[in-house]
């Protein structure tokens, strides 16, 4: 699915009905309007190919997430990254295929029906530029969509009823992956478009891994096993965090679905073009191994930083990914927005995620029991970023970075006692203070082992001018399995700190009884706070806690517009302009302190009047983690509906918006007026 360069891209298209192709002349009767042209049948005697592809997902690189249908996409960009797949060792770790996305075709067919390639993009031709992929021993992928017309606003042709045509063209350059888009699809079948391209696909006799991208929109997850070899489950997915989430969260329920030769794909890896942290890029590159999914890089490697590299190569996180059992991670608890996700691998051992959706650190936890591991005295607990062993005693544990992930290989072995203890550090939650006052915060260390951390302490530092003095011990001559350091800290804060999030870390230090040194370090934050004004004000003047948000930045004093901060409209609801509130897309949350000194808050809520005739969304407010109001769901159709909430003594006001139940698109939902009283 390809989106235009504006906030209007979200809004699909797809062409008239079938009928209206059927009076162009463009199929034939209505009986076979997605079956191939006439002069374009397959030959009879054409072989079957064997359908043994994809047993592990596959992997490599498609340009669309770092290029779109700019110039810099053409010939040089694809040998380049063919160059670099094998110069950086990509290809030695996994990945083999290199795929071209829309806008390698000229606008129309030439006299006989087929596609031309863009001279000027490509000057040698595709089967030349396959050529060169070859040589380096990687395979080669093109795309089209199944419609008249692919994505792209210039309506470069698309297969649907060319489709024995086009596949032979495609096998006659080498072609050895087919991405098949779902734009200008006419309103035909969409089983019947996709199964048609097989049978063409098959009846080339090349083996061509046939990917569906068909944007989730008929479930093909329910049709398209023996289709297709991997099919999308949902739109695109941007370069943020938000979108990012978003589609994670509508993979994961699918996992019954995936398996070997048949696989769910929640769309394309976007580590390294810089919209995310790297922090947020190895969680996306772990989530998206222990789903199972396709890796196919959507970066530019010639202009990615070193830190992309490393992350797309690390082989451990890879190896979760193509486990021969090909089985993709279930949830095994979500509460808090601390995800724990739990994958199966062919030796038995568990794949375990400890994702923090959150924007402040965590203590996630679960057991060895929880993911399905067998009983056993200890385990071995392997963390495939740090590439370090420890034994714990069944707790999988760890303070989780904003928005980061601990991906960790638990299994049992006998060799258990070898190993290093686990320990868990950890400290309070939530942590706010009010800048020139002293407050405390409580450490934990916490043996998770089967045998005794020697020799512990533990240390706090911070920000310049910040005082973190420890009132209780910050040491211990042993902590045997399952005992706990506990430390009270005195945190002065500055009478001049400015309001924001300001990060500390914990180190925990101690000695194995092997006698190797090993250090603990975790990230804390606290977030120096202000309280509203006394009075009437609105929150858009305020600054949030924190903001999550589908598409784009959640805006102040506009709607959203999926894009940069400012890009969006004016507030319009039903006809209805608010010059004051927030424009959001759903899925959002945005918190507010409130210090228990607030009582009322209101709205004007509805969906933004730019999303014309589309869209649902439920609004509600939370105070303290419990819901103080809600609207239910509402549509397009309704004028802005008033939302008030009692939030009398909370400490934290959150606002959310939620898809309604029906998925994201068009979800551009608006908090006009929004007041809170204090």
């Amino acid at each position: 699915m390809r989106y235009l360069p504006t906030r209007t891209t979200r809004h699909r298209v797809v062409g008239a009905l079938a009928t209206l192709l059927l009076s162009a002349g463009g199929l034939g009767a209505p009986a076979v309007a997605a079956a191939p042209v006439t002069g374009a049948e397959p030959a009879p005697a054409a072989p079957q190919v064997d359908d043994a592809q994809a047993l592990t997902p596959p992997m490599g690189f498609n340009n669309w997430n770092s290029t779109h249908c700019r110039a810099e996409f053409n010939e040089s960009m694809v040998k380049g990254i063919a160059d670099l797949f094998v110069e950086k060792g990509l290809k030695a770790a996994g990945y083999e295929y290199v795929n071209l996305d829309d806008c390698w075709a000229l606008p129309e067919r030439n006299a006989e029906g087929k596609l031309v390639p863009d001279p000027v993009r490509f000057p040698n031709g595709i089967k030349a530029v396959a050529d060169y992929v070859h040589s380096k021993g990687l395979k080669f992928g093109i795309y089209t969509s199944a419609g008249t017309k692919t994505c792209n606003e210039a309506g470069f042709p698309g297969a649907l009823g060319h489709e024995y045509s086009d596949a032979r063209q495609f096998a006659d350059w080498g072609v050895d992956y087919l991405k098949y888009d779902n734009c200008n699809n006419q309103g035909v079948d969409a089983e019947l478009r996709y199964t048609t391209m097989r049978d063409a696909l098959r009846a080339t006799g090349r083996p061509i891994l046939y990917s569906i991208c068909e944007w989730g929109e008929n479930k093909p997850w329910e049709w398209a096993k023996g289709v297709g070899q991997l099919w999308r489950t949902t739109g695109d997915i941007s370069d943020h965090w938000g979108s990012m989430l978003s589609i994670m969260k509508q993979n994961l329920p699918l996992a019954p679905y995936a398996g070997p030769g048949h696989w769910n794909d929640p769309d394309m890896l976007e580590v390294g073009n810089g919209g995310m942290t790297d922090t947020e890029y190895r969680s996306h590159f772990s989530m998206w191994s222990v789903m199972a999914a396709p890796l196919l890089i959507g970066s530019d490697l010639r202009k990615a930083p070193a830190s992309a590299f490393e992350i797309l190569g690390n082989r451990e996180v890879i190896a979760v990914d193509q486990d021969p059992l090909g089985k993709q991670g279930t949830v095994v608890s979500s509460e808090g927005g601390r995800w724990v996700v739990a994958k199966e691998m062919q030796d038995g051992s568990r794949t375990v995620a400890l994702f923090n959706e959150s924007g402040a650190p965590q203590r996630i936890a679960t057991t060895a029991k929880a993911v399905g591991l067998p009983s056993a005295p200890a385990y071995r607990m392997r963390d495939l970023w740090k590439h370090s062993d420890t034994n714990t005693a069944g707790t999988i544990a760890a303070t989780v970075p904003a928005h980061g992930t601990v991906l960790v290989r638990v299994s049992v072995d006998r060799k258990w006692a070898l190993l290093p203890p686990a320990v868990d550090v950890s400290a309070d939650e939530g942590l706010m203070r009010e800048a020139g006052r002293t407050g405390t915060l409580t450490t934990t260390v916490t043996d998770l082992g089967r045998t005794p951390a020697l020799a512990v302490s533990v240390s706090l530092t911070g920000p310049a001018g910040w005082k973190l003095r420890p009132t209780s011990p910050a040491t211990a001559a042993a902590l045997p399995s399952g005992r706990k350091l506990t430390t009270a800290w005195d945190a002065a804060i500055p009478a001049g700190a400015a309001p924001g999030a300001y990060d500390l870390t914990l180190t925990a230090s101690y000695r194995s009884p092997t006698g190797q040194r090993l250090t603990s370090t975790v990230p804390l934050r606290i977030q120096v706070v202000v309280a509203p004004p006394a009075g009437e004000s609105y929150p858009s003047d305020l600054g949030p806690l924190s903001a999550t948000n589908d598409w784009g930045p959640v805006e102040r004093d506009r709607s959203n517009g999926e894009g940069e901060a400012g890009d969006g409209g004016p507030i319009t609801i039903g006809g209805q302009v608010f010059a004051k509130g927030l424009g959001v897309h759903a899925a959002s949350a945005v918190e507010y302190y409130t210090g228990g000194k607030c009582s009322t808050l209101t709205a004007q809520v509805g969906l933004d009047d730019e999303t014309g005739t589309r869209g649902t969304v439920t609004f509600e407010i939370w105070a303290d983690g419990e819901k103080a109001a809600s609207t239910g769901v509402l549509t397009n159709a309704m004028p802005a509906q008033p939302l008030s909430a009692d939030v009398s003594g909370a400490e934290v006001v959150r606002l959310v918006v939620t898809d309604g139940g029906d998925g994201i698109s068009y979800d551009h939902a608006d908090w006009g007026d929004l007041r809170i009283g204090c």
